[in-house]
């Protein structure tokens, strides 16, 4: 049985939730309620980490802002509508803010504008407060400690393959391994530090001010786009920002997580690298990104997707995940040099399930493809080919045993998700060709979408219940079943599923968590429920017309979150953030679930399109 294992670990040093993120749709950090800085690969998401005290405590790396204030409350929120992100220290004997950002490439006003670079501005907001800064780099996944240069202005960190700039507007001093700053800031007296490329130059204060007004400015008109106008605004607007920043604005390329390493239970072994794009997760953010508007975002990830497929090999037309940069995922490894979040190792980065077989990412990817052809630009004659190609493929191999939606490291299986979504493939590329005139054997296509739907009915239920299952001839069940109604296979009031939701709600749920599965998977020790089910479970509820559950189950969705509004991968029993962080499945799933929600519950609400 695969259930959530409470193993004791090692007390994190700063939660996983306790974290806000910040971005330049290039990379992104994670800084802490206190205001460190813990996490941050460098220069890109994908590239090794230059701060990983969150996987390492005292020895990844970070950089800290320390007030002295007694018992200070660390409190945290963005500046409306952007992903500038705020961060609070209040006190009897004073109070600070730091604002996070890293500025957006047209966003940046400082000498050297095409620099990349992290901002810091501090400003003390009641009394006279004595501070100490330190950034501690260490290059490489922690396994280098960078020399420090003094400069005239500021100091250099120099690594093997890397070199790093930092300047600031109060004194800097060079220490081991460091750069560090004791400083008093009185009532309405602010400080800045810049960390970026070592291209960049010493800024002025105005350059500063301008770099933090023109990202504000960038962000506020990029969300400024939404279409949404439900009761759910700010959690939508949020989630979508969340979506934006793990978006690569170079490559139009999502990836899963900002994060790699973060455990699925605390002092296990289920540590995975989600900085990579995955075919399924990218093509459902698609969804997300549409249903709110965002259809640029939506084109980019499909022209990228697309030129993926062009490169393929006509054998296998397409990978489960690849590089944000469109190359091959990178294969896994150890790096048994850090302690691990919450002592839970190995920690691991690359993902060895870049060479399994997983059908279904052929219905995401479809699907995606429909979407945006219906609501955006029509596919190209070059880009249905490769379409017919893919449906070829598809046809060949529908039957064939994989390792599923949640990449089981065991033997290949019959699951019904991926039966599910080949069917998903077939169908969309029929209506795709009906709606635009594109050639194609359609009256083949139907019958093996036909063949592969009678499939599913006649060998993928229970043998006592009827209900669906898991597995071909099996007898669990798995939360990916609800993706059924979600896809339209199935009517979500059809007395059949209907048996397969009640299944599911009394095996799989446990009040407001919903697990993925309960059989073994081929790994060792427990993980949390899977916060992306909660609210496809809500959803599921909603189409069957069970509202008030529905709602419920939303509101008690939402409540995983952090105080941010981001979502974690998993939560344990007590609601507290498990995996990688933020994840980008969770967030399109609310949208996705909160969206129809609001449809239902206000006759009058009309979306400027509705799948």
């Amino acid at each position: 049985m695969v259930e959530q294992q409470h193993t004791t670990g090692v007390e994190p040093l700063r939660s996983i939730g306790d974290h806000g993120i910040i971005g330049d749709l290039e990379t992104a950090a994670l800084v802490a309620r206190d205001a460190t800085i813990d996490y941050l690969c460098w220069p890109s998401l994908d590239s090794p980490t230059i701060f990983a005290d969150l996987l390492d405590p005292g020895s990844g790396g970070a950089f800290t802002l320390q007030p002295q204030l007694d018992s200070p409350e660390h409190l945290q929120l963005y500046v409306p509508d952007t992903n500038l992100l705020l961060t609070r220290w209040m006190a009897d004997g004073g109070s600070a803010e730091v604002v996070d950002l890293l500025p957006l490439p047209d966003a940046r006003a400082h000498p050297d504008g095409a620099a990349r670079c992290i901002i810091r501005r501090l400003c003390v907001t009641r009394g006279t407060i004595r501070f100490r800064a330190s950034c501690m780099p260490r290059f490489d996944y922690a396994r280098e400690v960078p020399a420090v240069e003094t400069l005239d202005d500021g100091v250099r960190f120099v690594g093997r393959d890397l070199s790093l700039k930092m300047f600031a507007s109060v004194p800097l001093e060079a220490d081991e391994g460091a750069a560090v700053a004791d400083f008093i800031l009185k009532d309405g007296e602010s400080a800045w530090f810049v960390l970026g490329e070592d291209s960049l130059s010493c800024p002025l204060d105005a350059a500063i001010e301008a770099d933090v007004a023109a990202t504000t400015s960038a962000w506020r008109h990029w969300a400024g786009k939404s279409l949404y106008r439900g009761r759910w605004r700010e959690e939508m607007t949020r989630s979508a920002l969340a979506l934006k920043l793990l978006t690569s604005a170079q490559h139009g390329s999502i990836a899963a997580a900002a994060t790699f390493g973060l455990p699925e239970a605390t002092g296990a072994e289920r540590n995975w690298d989600y900085r990579a794009t995955w075919i399924r997760d990218a093509s459902f953010t698609v969804y997300a990104f549409l249903r709110l508007g965002f259809i640029d975002e939506a084109e980019h990830f499909n022209r990228w997707a697309a030129a993926r497929v062009m490169a393929a090999n006509p054998d296998s037309p397409i990978r489960i995940m690849y590089a944000i940069d469109g190359s091959e995922a990178a294969d896994e490894k150890e790096l048994l040099h850090l302690s691990g979040y919450a002592g839970s190792r190995p920690v691991r980065i690359g993902n060895a399930a870049h060479a399994q077989t997983q059908l279904d990412i052929f219905g995401e990817l479809l699907d995606s493809v429909y979407l945006s052809n219906k609501y955006g630009t029509a596919i190209s004659h070059k880009g249905w080919q490769h379409v017919r190609g893919i449906i070829g493929y598809v046809i060949d191999h529908w039957q064939e045993a994989d390792a599923g939606i949640w990449e089981i490291r065991g033997e290949p299986r019959h699951f019904l998700h991926s039966r599910l979504m080949c069917w998903v493939a077939l169908d969309r590329a029929i209506r795709l060709a009906m709606q635009r005139s594109l050639p194609a054997p359609i009256v083949e296509w139907s019958r093996s979408r036909d063949a592969i739907a009678e499939d599913i009915w006649a060998h993928f239920r229970h043998p006592d219940h009827g209900h669906f299952v898991q597995e071909r001839g099996g007898t669990e069940l798995d939360a990916a079943l609800l993706m059924m109604p979600l896809v339209r296979f199935v009517s979500s009031t059809d007395p059949v599923w209907l048996k397969t939701l009640d299944a599911i709600g009394a095996d799989l749920r446990d009040d407001g968590l919903v697990y993925r599965y309960r059989n073994a998977d081929g790994l060792q020790g427990g993980e949390g429920a899977f916060t992306t089910c909660t609210f496809w479970y809500a959803e599921c509820l909603a189409r069957a017309g069970r509202m008030n559950e529905a709602q419920l189950m939303l509101g008690k969705g939402m409540a995983y979150s952090n105080g941010l509004g981001l979502f974690s991968e998993e939560v344990d029993r007590r609601g507290q953030p498990l995996g990688n962080f933020p994840q980008a499945l969770t967030h399109l799933a609310f949208i996705s679930a909160a969206y129809f929600i609001d449809r239902k519950l206000d006759p009058t609400y009309r979306p400027h399109w509705a799948p």
